[in-house]
Protein backbone atom coordinates (compact mmCIF):
# COMPACT_ATOMS: atom_id res chain seq x y z
CA UNK A 1 0.00 0.00 0.00
CA UNK A 2 2.91 2.37 0.75
CA UNK A 3 4.54 2.12 -2.68
CA UNK A 4 1.48 3.10 -4.74
CA UNK A 5 0.91 6.06 -2.42
CA UNK A 6 4.46 7.31 -3.08
CA UNK A 7 3.96 6.84 -6.83
CA UNK A 8 0.73 8.84 -6.71
CA UNK A 9 2.50 11.65 -4.85
CA UNK A 10 5.18 11.76 -7.57
CA UNK A 11 2.53 11.92 -10.30
CA UNK A 12 0.87 14.84 -8.55
CA UNK A 13 4.15 16.72 -8.42
CA UNK A 14 4.74 16.21 -12.12
CA UNK A 15 1.24 16.81 -13.42
CA UNK A 16 -0.26 19.40 -11.09
CA UNK A 17 2.45 21.88 -10.13
CA UNK A 18 2.22 23.98 -13.29
CA UNK A 19 3.67 27.45 -13.04
CA UNK A 20 1.88 29.03 -15.98
CA UNK A 21 -1.49 30.59 -15.13
CA UNK A 22 -4.36 29.61 -17.39
CA UNK A 23 -5.06 32.77 -19.39
CA UNK A 24 -7.44 30.98 -21.79
CA UNK A 25 -10.47 30.99 -19.49
CA UNK A 26 -13.23 33.60 -19.47
CA UNK A 27 -12.63 34.25 -15.77
CA UNK A 28 -8.94 34.98 -16.36
CA UNK A 29 -9.70 37.32 -19.28
CA UNK A 30 -12.25 39.19 -17.19
CA UNK A 31 -9.72 39.69 -14.38
CA UNK A 32 -7.10 40.84 -16.91
CA UNK A 33 -9.48 43.43 -18.39
CA UNK A 34 -10.39 44.75 -14.92
CA UNK A 35 -6.70 44.95 -13.94
CA UNK A 36 -5.87 46.70 -17.24
CA UNK A 37 -8.55 49.33 -16.71
CA UNK A 38 -7.42 50.00 -13.15
CA UNK A 39 -3.84 50.34 -14.38
CA UNK A 40 -4.95 52.75 -17.11
CA UNK A 41 -6.69 54.96 -14.54
CA UNK A 42 -3.62 54.86 -12.29
CA UNK A 43 -1.25 55.85 -15.12
CA UNK A 44 -3.53 58.65 -16.32
CA UNK A 45 -3.92 60.14 -12.85
CA UNK A 46 -0.16 59.85 -12.25
CA UNK A 47 0.70 61.67 -15.49
CA UNK A 48 -1.99 64.41 -15.53
CA UNK A 49 -3.20 64.65 -11.98
CA UNK A 50 -6.77 64.15 -10.83
CA UNK A 51 -7.79 67.81 -11.38
CA UNK A 52 -6.55 67.91 -14.98
CA UNK A 53 -7.54 64.38 -15.94
CA UNK A 54 -8.68 64.22 -19.57
CA UNK A 55 -11.16 61.58 -20.67
CA UNK A 56 -9.56 61.53 -24.11
CA UNK A 57 -6.16 60.82 -22.57
CA UNK A 58 -7.68 58.15 -20.32
CA UNK A 59 -9.29 56.52 -23.34
CA UNK A 60 -5.99 56.38 -25.24
CA UNK A 61 -4.11 54.96 -22.26
CA UNK A 62 -6.91 52.46 -21.66
CA UNK A 63 -6.83 51.31 -25.30
CA UNK A 64 -3.05 50.89 -25.23
CA UNK A 65 -3.06 48.93 -21.97
CA UNK A 66 -5.88 46.68 -23.20
CA UNK A 67 -4.07 45.97 -26.49
CA UNK A 68 -0.92 45.02 -24.61
CA UNK A 69 -2.76 42.92 -22.01
CA UNK A 70 -5.04 41.01 -24.37
CA UNK A 71 -2.35 40.62 -27.03
CA UNK A 72 0.10 39.14 -24.54
CA UNK A 73 -2.60 36.88 -23.07
CA UNK A 74 -3.57 35.60 -26.53
CA UNK A 75 0.03 34.72 -27.40
CA UNK A 76 0.66 33.03 -24.04
CA UNK A 77 -2.60 31.10 -24.33
CA UNK A 78 -1.75 29.89 -27.84
CA UNK A 79 1.72 28.77 -26.75
CA UNK A 80 0.71 27.35 -23.35
CA UNK A 81 1.19 23.69 -24.31
CA UNK A 82 4.69 24.38 -25.61
CA UNK A 83 5.67 26.62 -22.70
CA UNK A 84 4.66 24.02 -20.10
CA UNK A 85 7.16 21.55 -21.57
CA UNK A 86 10.03 23.97 -20.93
CA UNK A 87 11.86 24.51 -17.62
CA UNK A 88 9.96 26.92 -15.35
CA UNK A 89 12.52 29.72 -15.50
CA UNK A 90 12.65 29.52 -19.32
CA UNK A 91 8.86 29.65 -19.67
CA UNK A 92 8.70 32.58 -17.22
CA UNK A 93 11.32 34.54 -19.20
CA UNK A 94 9.56 33.83 -22.50
CA UNK A 95 6.21 35.09 -21.16
CA UNK A 96 7.97 38.16 -19.76
CA UNK A 97 9.68 38.79 -23.12
CA UNK A 98 6.40 38.38 -25.02
CA UNK A 99 4.80 41.02 -22.77
CA UNK A 100 7.61 43.51 -23.41
CA UNK A 101 7.55 42.87 -27.17
CA UNK A 102 3.78 43.42 -27.23
CA UNK A 103 4.25 46.65 -25.29
CA UNK A 104 6.82 47.97 -27.76
CA UNK A 105 4.80 46.88 -30.79
CA UNK A 106 1.46 48.34 -29.68
CA UNK A 107 3.09 51.54 -28.42
CA UNK A 108 4.77 52.15 -31.79
CA UNK A 109 1.68 51.02 -33.71
CA UNK A 110 -0.55 53.34 -31.70
CA UNK A 111 1.64 56.33 -32.47
CA UNK A 112 1.76 55.36 -36.14
CA UNK A 113 -2.06 55.28 -36.30
CA UNK A 114 -2.62 58.46 -34.29
CA UNK A 115 -0.10 60.48 -36.34
CA UNK A 116 -1.82 59.72 -39.60
CA UNK A 117 -0.71 56.25 -40.65
CA UNK A 118 3.01 56.94 -40.88
CA UNK A 119 2.96 60.68 -41.71
CA UNK A 120 4.71 61.54 -38.46
CA UNK A 121 7.78 60.23 -36.72
CA UNK A 122 7.46 57.64 -33.97
CA UNK A 123 8.75 58.85 -30.63
CA UNK A 124 10.99 55.94 -29.71
CA UNK A 125 11.78 57.46 -26.32
CA UNK A 126 8.09 57.26 -25.52
CA UNK A 127 8.05 53.66 -26.70
CA UNK A 128 11.05 52.93 -24.46
CA UNK A 129 9.32 54.53 -21.48
CA UNK A 130 6.24 52.37 -22.08
CA UNK A 131 8.42 49.24 -22.25
CA UNK A 132 10.15 50.22 -19.01
CA UNK A 133 6.83 50.72 -17.23
CA UNK A 134 5.62 47.39 -18.61
CA UNK A 135 8.84 45.68 -17.46
CA UNK A 136 8.25 46.76 -13.86
CA UNK A 137 4.51 46.08 -13.74
CA UNK A 138 4.63 42.84 -15.76
CA UNK A 139 7.46 41.50 -13.63
CA UNK A 140 5.50 41.99 -10.42
CA UNK A 141 2.20 40.78 -11.92
CA UNK A 142 3.66 37.65 -13.51
CA UNK A 143 5.49 36.78 -10.33
CA UNK A 144 2.24 37.13 -8.39
CA UNK A 145 0.29 35.02 -10.91
CA UNK A 146 2.91 32.27 -10.91
CA UNK A 147 3.00 32.13 -7.11
CA UNK A 148 -0.80 32.06 -7.00
CA UNK A 149 -0.89 29.25 -9.58
CA UNK A 150 1.66 27.25 -7.63
CA UNK A 151 -0.28 27.73 -4.39
CA UNK A 152 -3.47 26.47 -6.04
CA UNK A 153 -1.64 23.45 -7.47
CA UNK A 154 -0.19 22.59 -4.08
CA UNK A 155 -3.64 22.87 -2.53
CA UNK A 156 -4.96 20.47 -5.17
CA UNK A 157 -2.16 18.01 -4.37
CA UNK A 158 -2.89 18.25 -0.64
CA UNK A 159 -6.60 17.77 -1.31
CA UNK A 160 -5.97 14.61 -3.32
CA UNK A 161 -3.62 13.27 -0.65
CA UNK A 162 -6.32 13.91 1.94
CA UNK A 163 -8.94 12.10 -0.15
CA UNK A 164 -6.60 9.16 -0.71
CA UNK A 165 -5.91 8.94 3.04
CA UNK A 166 -9.63 8.94 3.81
CA UNK A 167 -10.24 6.25 1.22
CA UNK A 168 -7.41 4.08 2.56
CA UNK A 169 -8.99 4.20 6.01
CA UNK A 170 -12.14 2.63 4.59
CA UNK A 171 -10.40 -0.16 2.63
CA UNK A 172 -9.21 -2.83 5.14
CA UNK A 173 -12.50 -3.35 6.96
CA UNK A 174 -14.57 -4.75 4.12
CA UNK A 175 -11.63 -6.52 2.42
CA UNK A 176 -10.88 -8.69 5.44
CA UNK A 177 -14.56 -9.50 5.93
CA UNK A 178 -14.83 -10.53 2.29
CA UNK A 179 -11.80 -12.80 2.44
CA UNK A 180 -13.22 -14.56 5.50
CA UNK A 181 -16.49 -15.17 3.63
CA UNK A 182 -14.67 -16.69 0.65
CA UNK A 183 -12.50 -18.89 2.86
CA UNK A 184 -15.60 -20.47 4.36
CA UNK A 185 -16.88 -21.45 0.88
CA UNK A 186 -13.72 -23.02 -0.58
CA UNK A 187 -14.39 -26.49 0.86
CA UNK A 188 -18.16 -26.60 0.28
CA UNK A 189 -18.62 -24.80 -3.05
CA UNK A 190 -15.32 -24.11 -4.90
CA UNK A 191 -17.07 -22.83 -8.06
CA UNK A 192 -18.99 -20.26 -6.12
CA UNK A 193 -15.85 -19.35 -4.20
CA UNK A 194 -14.08 -18.76 -7.52
CA UNK A 195 -16.81 -16.39 -8.67
CA UNK A 196 -16.58 -14.53 -5.39
CA UNK A 197 -12.81 -14.27 -5.79
CA UNK A 198 -13.49 -12.41 -9.04
CA UNK A 199 -15.79 -10.03 -7.19
CA UNK A 200 -13.15 -9.55 -4.51
CA UNK A 201 -10.53 -8.90 -7.20
CA UNK A 202 -12.70 -6.07 -8.52
CA UNK A 203 -12.96 -4.65 -5.01
CA UNK A 204 -9.19 -4.90 -4.51
CA UNK A 205 -8.62 -3.21 -7.84
CA UNK A 206 -10.88 -0.33 -6.85
CA UNK A 207 -9.32 -0.03 -3.40
CA UNK A 208 -5.74 -0.01 -4.69
CA UNK A 209 -6.36 2.13 -7.77
CA UNK A 210 -4.81 5.61 -7.67
CA UNK A 211 -8.01 7.32 -8.74
CA UNK A 212 -10.51 9.65 -7.17
CA UNK A 213 -13.51 9.42 -9.50
CA UNK A 214 -15.17 6.51 -11.30
CA UNK A 215 -18.29 6.23 -13.39
CA UNK A 216 -21.51 5.84 -11.42
CA UNK A 217 -22.11 2.55 -13.22
CA UNK A 218 -18.76 1.25 -12.01
CA UNK A 219 -19.39 2.39 -8.43
CA UNK A 220 -22.78 0.65 -8.37
CA UNK A 221 -21.25 -2.53 -9.83
CA UNK A 222 -18.62 -2.62 -7.08
CA UNK A 223 -21.32 -2.21 -4.44
CA UNK A 224 -23.29 -5.02 -6.07
CA UNK A 225 -20.19 -7.27 -5.96
CA UNK A 226 -19.77 -6.60 -2.24
CA UNK A 227 -23.44 -7.34 -1.61
CA UNK A 228 -23.13 -10.72 -3.40
CA UNK A 229 -20.39 -11.73 -0.97
CA UNK A 230 -22.36 -10.56 2.06
CA UNK A 231 -25.56 -12.18 0.81
CA UNK A 232 -23.88 -15.59 0.70
CA UNK A 233 -22.27 -15.08 4.09
CA UNK A 234 -25.49 -14.08 5.86
CA UNK A 235 -27.95 -16.07 3.75
CA UNK A 236 -31.62 -15.47 4.51
CA UNK A 237 -30.74 -13.12 7.37
CA UNK A 238 -29.94 -10.43 4.81
CA UNK A 239 -32.90 -9.14 2.80
CA UNK A 240 -31.82 -6.88 -0.04
CA UNK A 241 -33.94 -4.26 -1.75
CA UNK A 242 -31.99 -2.94 -4.77
CA UNK A 243 -33.85 0.02 -6.29
CA UNK A 244 -31.32 1.50 -8.69
CA UNK A 245 -32.03 3.20 -12.00
CA UNK A 246 -29.50 3.16 -14.82
CA UNK A 247 -27.14 6.11 -14.24
CA UNK A 248 -26.23 8.55 -17.03
CA UNK A 249 -23.09 7.55 -18.93
CA UNK A 250 -21.29 10.80 -18.03
CA UNK A 251 -22.11 10.69 -14.31
CA UNK A 252 -19.09 10.19 -12.03
CA UNK A 253 -18.92 9.50 -8.30
CA UNK A 254 -16.05 9.36 -5.79
CA UNK A 255 -14.42 5.94 -5.79
CA UNK A 256 -15.85 3.62 -3.09
CA UNK A 257 -18.42 6.14 -1.92
CA UNK A 258 -21.42 3.81 -1.63
CA UNK A 259 -19.75 0.60 -0.42
CA UNK A 260 -18.86 1.83 3.11
CA UNK A 261 -22.46 2.93 3.64
CA UNK A 262 -23.74 -0.50 2.61
CA UNK A 263 -21.17 -2.18 4.84
CA UNK A 264 -22.28 -0.13 7.84
CA UNK A 265 -25.92 -0.91 7.06
CA UNK A 266 -25.20 -4.65 7.13
CA UNK A 267 -22.91 -4.48 10.16
CA UNK A 268 -25.39 -2.57 12.33
CA UNK A 269 -28.51 -4.11 10.80
CA UNK A 270 -28.86 -7.69 9.53
CA UNK A 271 -25.56 -8.93 11.00
CA UNK A 272 -26.40 -7.40 14.36
CA UNK A 273 -29.83 -9.02 14.61
CA UNK A 274 -30.29 -12.75 15.11
CA UNK A 275 -33.44 -12.66 13.01
CA UNK A 276 -31.71 -10.70 10.24
CA UNK A 277 -32.82 -7.48 8.66
CA UNK A 278 -33.38 -5.51 5.48
CA UNK A 279 -30.94 -3.29 3.60
CA UNK A 280 -32.40 -0.99 0.97
CA UNK A 281 -30.22 0.72 -1.65
CA UNK A 282 -31.74 3.40 -3.85
CA UNK A 283 -30.17 5.53 -6.55
CA UNK A 284 -31.66 8.00 -9.00
CA UNK A 285 -30.44 10.91 -11.09
CA UNK A 286 -32.49 13.83 -12.40
CA UNK A 287 -32.08 17.47 -13.39
CA UNK A 288 -31.38 18.51 -9.81
CA UNK A 289 -28.52 16.05 -9.33
CA UNK A 290 -27.69 12.55 -8.11
CA UNK A 291 -29.49 11.00 -5.13
CA UNK A 292 -28.27 7.98 -3.17
CA UNK A 293 -29.94 6.40 -0.18
CA UNK A 294 -28.96 3.42 2.00
CA UNK A 295 -31.49 2.34 4.62
CA UNK A 296 -31.29 -0.56 7.06
CA UNK A 297 -33.49 -1.97 9.77
CA UNK A 298 -32.20 -1.51 13.32
CA UNK A 299 -31.80 -4.41 15.70
CA UNK A 300 -34.07 -4.24 18.77
CA UNK A 301 -32.52 -2.68 21.85
CA UNK A 302 -32.96 -5.99 23.65
CA UNK A 303 -30.65 -7.82 21.22
CA UNK A 304 -27.65 -9.19 23.10
CA UNK A 305 -25.33 -8.51 20.17
CA UNK A 306 -26.23 -4.84 19.78
CA UNK A 307 -23.12 -3.00 18.55
CA UNK A 308 -22.39 0.64 19.32
CA UNK A 309 -21.56 2.68 16.26
CA UNK A 310 -18.40 4.77 16.09
CA UNK A 311 -19.56 6.63 12.95
CA UNK A 312 -16.03 6.43 11.47
CA UNK A 313 -17.34 5.25 8.09
CA UNK A 314 -19.93 8.03 7.96
CA UNK A 315 -17.36 10.63 8.95
CA UNK A 316 -14.98 9.45 6.23
CA UNK A 317 -17.69 9.62 3.58
CA UNK A 318 -18.78 13.06 4.80
CA UNK A 319 -15.20 14.35 4.68
CA UNK A 320 -14.66 13.00 1.17
CA UNK A 321 -17.85 14.64 -0.06
CA UNK A 322 -16.76 17.93 1.48
CA UNK A 323 -13.31 17.64 -0.11
CA UNK A 324 -14.77 16.91 -3.56
CA UNK A 325 -17.85 19.13 -3.67
CA UNK A 326 -17.77 21.56 -0.76
CA UNK A 327 -21.30 22.74 0.03
CA UNK A 328 -22.72 21.31 -3.21
CA UNK A 329 -23.10 17.83 -1.70
CA UNK A 330 -25.08 16.93 1.40
CA UNK A 331 -25.09 13.81 3.58
CA UNK A 332 -28.19 13.39 5.72
CA UNK A 333 -28.55 10.82 8.52
CA UNK A 334 -32.01 9.91 9.87
CA UNK A 335 -32.99 7.42 12.54
CA UNK A 336 -36.64 6.56 12.23
CA UNK A 337 -38.76 3.98 14.00
CA UNK A 338 -36.80 0.78 13.54
CA UNK A 339 -34.76 2.12 10.61
CA UNK A 340 -31.53 3.98 10.00
CA UNK A 341 -31.15 5.97 6.77
CA UNK A 342 -28.21 7.71 5.09
CA UNK A 343 -28.92 9.94 2.06
CA UNK A 344 -26.51 11.73 -0.26
CA UNK A 345 -27.44 14.49 -2.69
CA UNK A 346 -24.92 15.86 -5.19
CA UNK A 347 -26.03 18.96 -7.09
CA UNK A 348 -26.23 18.61 -10.86
CA UNK A 349 -23.68 21.36 -11.55
CA UNK A 350 -21.13 19.64 -9.27
CA UNK A 351 -21.61 16.00 -10.17
CA UNK A 352 -18.07 15.86 -11.53
CA UNK A 353 -15.09 16.23 -9.27
CA UNK A 354 -13.63 19.65 -8.75
CA UNK A 355 -10.31 18.01 -9.42
CA UNK A 356 -11.10 17.85 -13.10
CA UNK A 357 -10.47 14.97 -15.48
CA UNK A 358 -6.86 14.31 -14.53
CA UNK A 359 -7.69 11.08 -12.74
CA UNK A 360 -7.84 7.81 -14.61
CA UNK A 361 -10.92 5.70 -14.17
CA UNK A 362 -10.74 2.24 -12.68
Amino acid sequence: MGKPARQAHTELNQDDLKLLPNLCSIEALFMLVVAAELLAVLLSVASQGLANLSWAHLGLVSALVLWITLGSAALVCAARAMLERLPPIVSWLLVYTVTLLCTGFFSAFGQWVLKGLGRGFIDWWQVASHVLIAAIIAGMLLRYLFLLQRLRAQQQAELRARIQALQSRIEPHFLFNSMNSIASLIATDPDLAERLVEDLADLFRAALAQTSMVSAERELALTRAYLRIEQLRLGERLQLNWDVQTPPADLELPNLLLQPLVENAIYHGAENNRSGGEVRVRFESDDTGAHLMVRNSIAPESAASLRPGHKMGLDNVRHRLQAFYGTSAHLTVEELAGEFSVSIHIAAAQRRSALGNTNKKV
